[in-house]
């Protein structure tokens, strides 16, 4: 898997289900590489969570990924 491309397939999907979801599980993302391994698509999404545009939500027995800054929640955790 390239990559950028990679990157671009995430964003877009996470663009086109914004106004219904801000967080998903790592098996939505696995979707959209049919192709791919789940480890490779994990990585991928590990990747952009390290460079930030990606970021991690646990319920402490789920763990959501999400775009980072979106969502409720998001909102509610930078009140101080």
């Amino acid at each position: 898997m390239d990559k950028e491309a990679g990157q671009k397939t995430v964003l877009d999907f996470l663009k086109k289900k914004s106004k219904s979801k801000s967080k998903f599980y790592l098996k939505d993302f696995n979707a959209l590489f049919p192709e791919d391994k789940p480890r490779v698509v994990k990585n991928l999404v590990n990747q952009m969570v390290q460079e930030e545009i990606l970021e991690y939500w646990s319920s402490g027995s789920t763990t959501l990924y999400g775009k980072k800054g979106a969502g409720k929640q998001a909102a509610a955790e930078h009140e101080d």
